[in-house]
């Protein structure tokens, strides 16, 4: 089983990236289990969401204290003492941040996938809703899920000009990300 935590600020899109990233492993044929946890229920809060994917059934139904992979859409949050516990040895991180990481920031990293998807966001969709061009370099890094799998499940949740500006938002998650092994 593959864990993955979300860790994001309300507006931001952390629960629907979880959910698209569920509906990419389900067209995949995988087992899927996906939720979010609020705090304080406004935009700008801090807001974690949840993904676990299997190829058997999943039961466990609470949220991840020890996950394979954080994906962090607000880099600000990396400052949280809080925010790697419990990251699996051989951890991976997707990360939105203008700068690539310099020095390794948990001794459990091993993998990591960076780029600046806000940026991407405002260029593409006007807003800082960075969440699909961080679902591009999940794929890029993980190896988890193929990019065909990821457009399908974006087809699930828009239409029309904003399917085509999210797409080329994953895309360029895919084409842009810098990987690093730590």
């Amino acid at each position: 089983m593959n864990e993955i935590r979300v860790h994001g600020r309300g507006g931001q899109g952390a629960v629907m990236v979880a959910r698209m990233l569920a509906t990419a492993f389900v067209a995949q044929g995988r087992h899927v289990a996906s939720f979010p946890m609020f705090g304080f229920e406004r935009r700008g809060a801090p807001v974690m969401a949840f993904t676990r994917v299997d190829d058997k059934p999943i039961k466990e139904k609470t949220q991840i204290y020890y996950p394979d992979c954080l994906m962090v859409i607000d880099p600000g949050l990396t400052r949280l003492p809080a925010l790697f516990s419990g990251l699996k040895p051989e951890g991976i991180l997707i990360l939105n941040s203008p700068t690539p990481l310099q020095e390794k920031p948990h001794e459990n990293l091993k993998l990591s996938g960076v780029i600046d998807a806000t940026t991407i966001a405002v260029e593409e969709i006007g807003r800082d809703v960075p969440n699909t061009c961080l679902l591009g370099v999940f794929a890029l890094t993980t190896g988890w899920i193929e990019m065909e799998h990821i457009l399908y499940s974006l087809e699930q949740y828009f239409t029309g000009e904003l399917l085509e500006m999210n797409v080329r938002c994953a895309e360029r998650g895919f084409q842009g990300g810098t990987i690093k092994r730590w």
